[in-house]
């Protein structure tokens, strides 16, 4: 089930909709097989088995686990990460929802970072910098993030007509940054100044 267009701007076009990578579930599968081999295990080698205590309890951890495997489905249907013509998009929550919403003119660097497991099944973390009180957003589980990193590059270059590198505003962010580390100027300056340059 893709992102509901519904929730689109006029004119806005997709150019990347993703759920999370499927290792989401690993963890929940793997709490499921646990108890599971354990009833077919003690389904095989007791005699009434069924009437066992621990069979029960083990069947109800089976129970519970499948259970938390749903809910983890439900949940994984319910995640989006959209990179759209005007901005970044993240949604997620089943009862609860959360969402950030990046315009694509804010974004001032993309970041992508994969451990070697990561790598080899295709998924990673990735972290995009904008020119926010927010400052960073770090997605989790993301397929293939150096490609959704060189997307949102493209995205932002259409949209804007810069490849990505950093602004002005960035570049005088940063000196400030740094003249703030340096004890060269107060929090509440750099604050005043902060807000003057994102207006």
């Amino acid at each position: 089930m893709g992102y509901p267009r519904n929730l689109l701007n006029r004119g806005e076009q997709i150019h990347l909709d993703l759920h999370p990578h499927w290792v989401v579930f690993v963890k929940p599968v793997a709490l499921v097989m646990v108890p599971l081999v354990g009833a077919i295990a003690a389904r095989q080698f007791a005699e009434g088995w069924l009437g066992s205590g621990a069979t029960r309890v083990l069947l109800v951890w089976l129970l519970l686990q499948i259970v938390g495997l749903a809910v983890a489905v439900l949940r994984w249907s319910r995640t989006y990460f959209v990179v759209t013509s005007q901005r970044v998009i993240f949604r997620e929550g089943v009862l609860a929802r959360r969402g950030v919403e990046i315009p694509l003119e804010r974004v001032n660097n993309v970041n992508f970072a994969q451990s070697i497991v990561e790598r080899m099944v295709g998924a990673g973390d990735l972290l995009i910098e904008s020119a926010s009180d927010d400052g960073q957003q770090l997605f989790g589980d993301i397929r293939d993030p150096e490609q959704v990193q060189n997307i949102i590059h493209e995205a932002i270059h259409e949209r804007t007509g810069r490849s990505g590198e950093a602004s002005p505003v960035v570049t005088q962010l940063e000196r400030l940054e740094a003249m703030l580390m340096r004890g060269s100027i107060t929090k509440a300056e750099f604050d005043a100044e902060k807000r003057k340059l994102l207006g």
